[in-house]
């Protein structure tokens, strides 16, 4: 059963992942290449980097093919939906950028739970600081590839909340699931508690603009043009 629910989580996260990676790679011109890679990257990319550091071999991506599938349909899908409708995406793209946010939140949920659910179970006796890190780099790993293959700061150092969204959920489950385990109904309630928690923390990041504080506020310095600013710094617009 536990094998279940980590499949429903990340197949969740993965099709969440795969739209928001694509809709950043249309965001910065990528072709059809670039988009599907790029949506691989921020899906797979927690995963991977996650396998490494605990040295799981072979990658677990590589024995998932359902989820891959999954990933490159909705990346492809996503580019065909902008290439047919292009000038109405266009004109809405504002609008498309704002709701991707509330699907990349629900995506770093999905994975914060994930990473420390495989964790817990894979090594129970390394404690919570593994489990808990596991579940945030999982979660936020792919996107940080993503932005350095597009030459930008990662989102997850700068800005919303990100990271921090993701450490208050992945504390939450590994608390609720490692000191009040029980039924399998108990395990989904508290997978999906995981998830909320990260999900509401990063749309209320969204809405009200929630920022950790800078030592100095480069953006308004004026050394460079606003409108390259916002290209280097805003990959999804927000």
């Amino acid at each position: 059963m536990d094998t279940v629910i980590i499949s429903v989580i990340e197949t969740v996260g993965i099709i969440a992942f795969a739209i928001s990676g694509s809709i950043v790679a249309i965001d910065r011109g990528m072709d059809l290449f670039g988009v599907v890679f790029l949506s691989m990257t921020t899906c797979f990319g927690g995963g991977i980097m996650r396998d490494i550091i605990l040295g799981r071999t072979p990658l677990f991506f590589t024995s998932m093919w359902l989820h891959v599938s999954l990933a490159f349909a909705f990346s492809l899908l996503t580019f065909l939906i902008a290439r047919i409708f292009g000038r109405q995406y266009r004109r809405r793209e504002s609008t498309v950028l704002y709701v991707i946010n509330y699907v990349d939140a629900l995506g770093i949920g999905a994975f914060s739970v994930s990473g420390v659910k495989m964790c817990i179970e894979a090594y129970p006796e390394r404690g919570a600081f593994l489990a808990i890190m596991m579940g945030v780099l999982t979660a936020v790993g792919g996107g940080m590839i993503r932005d350095i293959c597009l030459r930008t700061v990662p989102f997850v150092l700068r800005k919303r909340i990100y990271a921090l969204a993701s450490l208050a959920g992945a504390v939450l489950y590994y608390v609720l699931s490692v000191y009040l385990a029980g039924s399998v109904f108990t395990e989904v309630l508290f997978c999906v508690l995981g998830i909320l928690t990260v999900f509401v923390i990063r749309v209320l990041a969204t809405v009200f603009k929630w920022n950790l504080p800078r030592a100095v506020a480069f953006g308004d310095v004026g050394d460079l043009p606003k409108t390259e600013t916002k290209k280097e710094n805003e990959p999804l617009g927000v």
